[in-house]
Order: structure tokens, then sequence, then C-alpha cells
């Protein structure tokens, strides 16, 4: 007796078109085989969920990049992703200073809400939910690479007590001042490096005497490590370089950067030359990343997105003018005028995203988190902060708004901001004066924050008076986990 395995799994007939008819033990025996053969299959569809890279920068102004209006420092990488892919034009910060901003990007919650709304401190807590545990329950692979910085002092392995996988990097954001420390952390075991510092330095702070492994060119090494062993699965990448950050212990010396490259020639003063030299260094390893992913034939499935954790500085010497570092908006690092929380944010996406498109839609870091559960097929946690902003990557018709941004600093007399509309209300020295005066612009004729009409519309400043209340809490939200 004869049957056709083709009739009960034409699959077969797919892998194998030359077969025909078989003796019927000889045919079960290969049709078992070869639905255990599809499994792979099955779990190879199940993992062509969206990857997600996510590279923030550190202090990297708003106009620091070609593609948002940079003149002086080269960015060719960068500014071709923005060609392949989508500038959000109108996108924030989770606040003005690295550790509350970080805060919010992995938590999902803007600093009214945050554990940790400044750079002292305090760090998460086990019971805060992330993005990356998010993820990593739903079957990705997660790695947070460079600085993580969330708070202050982290312990070791708070990065994997965060939900990922794995940990290479710095963890205090002191440490990642020091371009060249004596030791990165690997999970929670230091990983040492051949830098020497100067004596009376703790945790590899400060300023190194002999200088030779330059930290951001081990992070770019293991990100592109991380992809090439994540391939065949999902997976999150966090790549958080902590250039163009300065080293603050080491003065006007503090941009430091194993070459000036084709800026070495420059009639410009050293620290501006080592400020142009890191952002360029930069690019090209964002390059590398990108050239591996289209390599390994990951365009068309992973999201990449590019920003920074807020404006840019004026320390190592750095001076945010020199450059027009923050374009044509008025402030820098610390402040929140938009130049301290407006940040450039690019996302490629082949196949996906459109090429060479922007988007004015207005978004936050806390934004982050459900656009990332929206991208894996999650539910979003409830509670958050945030909107997804996958519809305005993709140009879909059903991009939600914000009906208001808001920000708190617990630093430099405290600091309130809101973005209700076009509209943009400042308040400042919160800690003494809690319902003190309030600035307000119109961004739409005043991009630069120059005058201040709070005068003209006493409605629009109660109500973001009122959002100033509401808003900010004096406990930390926790948010559910879906």
């Amino acid at each position: 007796m004869i049957i056709d395995v083709n009739i009960f799994f034409p699959a077969i007939h797919f892998s194998f078109p030359a077969m025909k008819a078989i003796p019927m033990r000889t045919s079960i025996f290969l049709a078992i085989l070869a639905a255990f053969a599809l499994v792979p299959s099955i779990s190879s569809a199940a993992d062509e969920r969206p990857n997600l890279v996510f590279i923030m920068v550190d202090d990297l102004g708003y106009g620091d990049l070609g593609c948002f209006g940079q003149r002086q420092i080269q960015t060719p990488r960068i500014d071709r992703m923005a060609q392949q892919g989508i500038r959000l034009t109108q996108h924030y910060a989770g606040c003005t200073v690295c550790a509350p901003s970080r805060c919010s990007l992995m938590t999902g919650l803007h600093t009214g809400h945050t554990r940790v709304r400044g750079n002292n401190a305090v760090q998460l807590m086990p019971e805060d939910v992330t993005i990356a545990q998010l993820l990593q329950r739903a079957g990705y692979r997660t790695a947070c690479i460079g600085k993580w910085g969330v708070g202050h002092p982290p312990p070791p392995g708070a990065p994997e007590k965060a939900g990922f996988d794995y940990f290479f990097g710095y963890l205090d954001m002191w440490h990642a001042h020091n371009f060249y420390p004596p030791f990165l952390w690997k999970g929670a075991e230091k990983f040492p490096l051949r830098n020497v510092p100067k004596t009376g330095r703790p945790n590899g702070c400060g300023v190194a005497e002999k200088k030779i492994d330059y930290a951001h060119d081990f992070f770019t090494t293991e990100a592109l490590d991380f992809v090439e062993r994540s391939k065949d699965d999902p997976f999150f990448l966090y790549l958080a370089y902590n250039i163009p950050h300065a080293n603050n212990e080491a003065g006007r010396e503090g941009m430091e950067v194993p070459e000036l490259g084709e800026y070495a020639a420059r009639d410009w003063p050293d620290p501006q030359k080592g400020h142009a030299a890191m952002i360029t260094r930069m690019d090209r390893d964002v390059g590398r990343l990108l050239d591996k992913l289209d390599a390994l034939e990951l365009g068309r499935r992973t999201l990449v997105i590019f920003t920074s954790d807020n404006g840019p500085h004026g320390e190592g010497g750095a001076t945010p003018t020199f450059f027009d570092s923050n374009g044509p908006l008025r402030g820098m690092k610390r402040d929140f005028y938009d130049g301290g929380v407006r940040v450039p944010l690019i996302a490629r996406w082949t196949g996906r995203i459109a090429a060479g498109t922007t988007s004015d839609h207005v978004s936050a870091f806390w934004d982050l988190m459900p656009t990332a559960c929206e991208l894996a097929g999650i539910d979003a946690p409830e509670g958050g902060d945030g909107i997804s902003y996958l519809p305005a990557l993709l140009d879909r018709d059903d991009q939600a708004k914000h009906e208001y941004l808001y920000w708190e600093f617990k630093e430099q007399g405290g600091k309130q901001g809101v973005r209700l509309g076009p509209y943009k209300g400042i308040r400042l020295n919160t800690n003494k004066v809690p319902d003190g005066p309030i600035e307000l612009y119109d961004l739409r004729t005043d991009l630069g924050e120059q005058t201040n009409i709070a005068a003209d519309h006493p409605d629009v400043v109660a109500r973001i008076r009122q959002i100033m209340t509401d808003a900010s809490s004096d406990e930390t939200v926790v948010l559910k986990r879906p």
C-alpha cells in the first residue's frame, strides 16, 4: 500500500518537491521527522519580532549634528541615518541632567513621578518596572552597554536587577566622567583596563596619568559583539555612550579623546577640537553599528533610535556657543529652556520608516516604554506617563498626542517646566518659592524663548500652574506590570 504524504503534510512537498508517493511505513516515519523539523521554522517565525537598538549619547546638543543644522562638526554617518529614516524635531529628554533623564527613559514616567529627580543619592528600587524587564519577560535578549548612571551610587549588578541580561560599562555617573578609567564593570565584576589613575581618586573617578584604553571604543566593540551573538533572537540593545560629556575633574582638558583627527590643524581652542573629535568618533561608531546590522541582514527587523540625554554642556573647557550646539534654542544642560531638554531624535527601520522624513510630533523620553511595548506586541504597564510614538515613526494616522509634558529638577534651587501645546512654562527657585512666578513663551513665534508673555496670557499661566501642582507627586509612582 502506498500513500501520498503531501496530502497530510503539504509543507513536506514544499521542502521536498521530488517526493511523490512512498511506502506508507516509510512515509509516516518521514512525516514525523519533517514535523519535528518544522519546529525551528515556527520558532524562527516567532523570532521575527522587531529588534530595538536605542543609542543615547551624553550631553549632545540639539544643534550638534549636521542633520540638525551643525556646520563645523562632521557627522556623516548619523546624517546618512537621518536620510534613511526620520527626524523627530520636537522630542524632549526626561530631564536636564543625566540621572533623572535616564530614570525617566527606563521607567516610562516623567520626573514628577520618577524616583530619581536629580544627580543625587537616589537610585532605582527592585519594585520599579523598566523597559528592559518588560522586553526580557517577552523573550527579548537585553543588554545595557555604556553608562548606566541611573541614580547614585548604583551597586554592582544594578542593570541586571533592572532587566538586563548583560551589562558592560560604567555604573556610577562620576566614574563615567573619566574616559580612561582603571576599570569598567562587566556584570557585577570589575573589568580591568590598562589606564593608571592619579592618586587619591576613588572608584575609578578623576583623571588618568597613563592613558591607554579609551572606554568608548570598548563600548562599540561590545555592542557589535552583542548584535552578532543575538542575531537569531529578538533583542533590545541600550547603547549609552558617554560622549561628548566632559571629564569634569580634568578642568579645561576634560574633552578627552585619543586623537583630534581632522580637527588637529583647525585654529580652534584645544577643548573645542576635542569636543568636535569626540562627536565625530561617536558618529563613526554609530555607522559601524548600522553597518553591522545591515551585514547581518537585520536592518528590516531592527528599529534603531538615536538621541541625547539632555542639552549641551559647558564643562571641560567646552563652550556651547562655539559650535552653536543648541542651534536655535535657548539654554543648555541644567536649564528647562528648550536648549536644556529638547534633543535630536533620529530613527531608522529599513523598509518600514520612510526615508528622509521629519515629524513635528511632540514626544519625550517617557514615551519609549509604550513605544517598545507596541513594537514587541505586548501590553504597556498601567499608570505610565508615556504615549507610543511608533505611529509617528511609521507615518500612521492614529498617533495620539500628549495633553502636556512635565519636568521637575530638584537641584539649583528647584525648577519646573511644562510644554502645553505651543506654549512653554518655566518656574525657577521652586525649593524656596513653590508657587513663584511662571515665565511663558510661545514656541510658534519665539523658538528661542526670548520674550516672556506671561502677563498677556493669564489663562494659559493659570493652566500651567495647575499642571505643575497636579503633575508633581511627593511619592514615586510604581507601575503595575501587565
